[in-house]
């Protein structure tokens, strides 16, 4: 019999962890090939972890809430035959197999460096919220949880943002043969000496909330709470504006009612409007890729890719953003094709992590729940976002060159909210409008 170390596999650039969360299999249980044996949870998305071989599961080397770190083995799977079964491991039977005693302590080495790594450097202390980013940063300059209590937090209740993270780095050489953190009273306050360099943030006092025994507690889900902190991070992030704009769409809707039944037949796939306005939107985006940007610090990032995401609502309430790669290239029945198979899986919770990630650029369509128009928030680190309200059956004035008269007409407001950081009003403003002029002008004798 042979050993396989089930590992956490790669789930895109910017995932480094996960969390387990459930583990479906119990040692001792048979497993096939591609059967799920986990499921994990990153800030992104929840997933599972298949097996790459039939065996049985001898061996979990984490618990339910341990985080894993990508490429660390997470299982043991004994499988008929010799050798471990890895990519990276020899297993011609050339190769000499490894005595299993040593394989043992090799196993149990690495789950004591995984269980070492499992610790997490920085906590949130008490009411003090750090974001991901911030201890992210904490983590790679080396500063302890001491130390990042002492920074000055210059954000809402003082919370400290990135900007106080490269602000106390670029001094921390000064006060490098300082203490990183001094003491602490037993009442939990900064020493003296603390408190005079560093005056605390002025904290306006939070009303108690108090819960009657009538009341139901629920508590927050997991993503809920990445979602709350992801929002509340864009807002003290970026300079919201918003510029509204109404679109007559008249030509679209009787466009789409002439032919989404052959659509239907010959592509097998629902023709909705989303599709459309997707592809609006990227054309706007490559007029002006001044809108297809992403703030570092006093840096511009202009995206190559337009990658746009698309708000989707799951069935427990919450939102995930799925991710169309490079949407300027697709014509409309692939635009159709993405929407349709990512909207599909979100609702059941079958997205891939790199599936969520790499957006410059998003839409979220409010219309859906009957809004006319919405002011969302960006979704960082992108400097825009487009909120697409209801279509509305509207009485309008239409000109002809035989004069003015009244009509029905369809219409909806475009909503778009963007970072006043580097992006104004006449860029805001003009996007959106190319946008409508996109819609407008819809062509409709167009083909599909």
């Amino acid at each position: 019999m042979g050993k396989f170390e089930l590992k956490l596999p790669k789930m895109g650039e910017s995932v480094a962890e996960a969390t387990v969360t459930s583990w479906l299999k119990e040692v001792g249980d048979t497993i096939e090939a591609d059967e799920a044996v986990l499921e994990i949870a990153t800030d992104k998305v929840d997933s599972e972890v298949p097996s790459e071989v039939d065996g049985v599961l001898v061996e979990k080397l984490f618990d339910v809430d341990d985080v894993v770190q990508v490429g660390q083995t997470i299982a043991i799977i004994e499988v008929e035959g010799e050798g471990s079964g890895n990519d990276d491991t020899p297993t011609t039977s050339t190769v000499e197999t490894k005595p299993e005693p040593e394989m043992v302590a090799a196993v149990e080495e690495n789950v004591e460096t995984a269980k070492a790594a499992t610790q997490p450097a920085i906590e949130n202390s008490g009411d003090r919220f750090y974001s991901p980013l911030v201890k992210n940063i904490a983590k790679e300059e080396g500063i302890g949880q001491a130390e990042l209590d002492a920074i000055q937090g210059t954000g809402k209740d003082g919370r400290v943002t990135k900007n106080d993270m490269l602000s106390y780095l670029e001094n921390r050489g000064e006060t490098k043969t300082q203490p990183t953190a001094q003491p602490h009273t037993a009442e939990g306050a900064k020493s003296p000496e603390t408190a005079k360099a560093q005056p605390k943030a002025s904290q306006p006092s939070k009303a108690p909330v108090v819960a009657s025994g009538e009341d139901e507690i629920i508590e927050m889900t997991r993503m809920g709470k990445l979602i709350s902190h992801h929002m509340v991070d864009s807002v003290q992030t970026a300079a919201h504006v918003q510029s509204f704009i109404e679109a007559d769409v008249t030509k679209i809707w009787n466009w789409r009612n002439k032919v989404k039944n052959d659509f239907a037949k010959r592509e097998g796939e629902k023709l909705t409007f989303t599709p459309i306005f997707m592809e609006a939107v990227a054309k706007a985006l490559k007029d002006f890729p001044m809108m297809n940007i992403s703030v570092d610090g006093d840096k511009i990032i202009k995206r190559k890719n337009i990658n746009l995401g698309m708000a989707a609502a799951l069935p427990d309430g919450n939102l995930i953003v799925p991710v169309i790669k490079n949407a300027d290239q697709l014509n409309l029945v692939g635009m159709s094709k993405q929407v349709n198979d990512l909207a599909n899986r979100a609702r059941v919770n079958k997205l891939k992590p790199d599936e969520i990630q790499g957006g410059t650029y998003t839409v979220t369509n409010v219309g859906t729940f009957g809004s006319i128009m919405g002011t969302p928030i960006i979704n960082q680190p992108q400097v825009g976002i487009l909120a697409l309200g209801a279509i509305r059956k509207v009485p309008a004035v239409i000109e002809t060159p035989d004069g003015d008269f009244i009509g029905i007409r369809y219409k909806m407001f475009l909503s778009h909210s963007y970072d006043h950081r580097v992006v104004n009003g006449a860029l805001g403003g003009q996007f959106v409008k190319r946008v409508a002029d996109y819609l407008e002008g819809w062509d409709e004798n167009r083909d599909v």
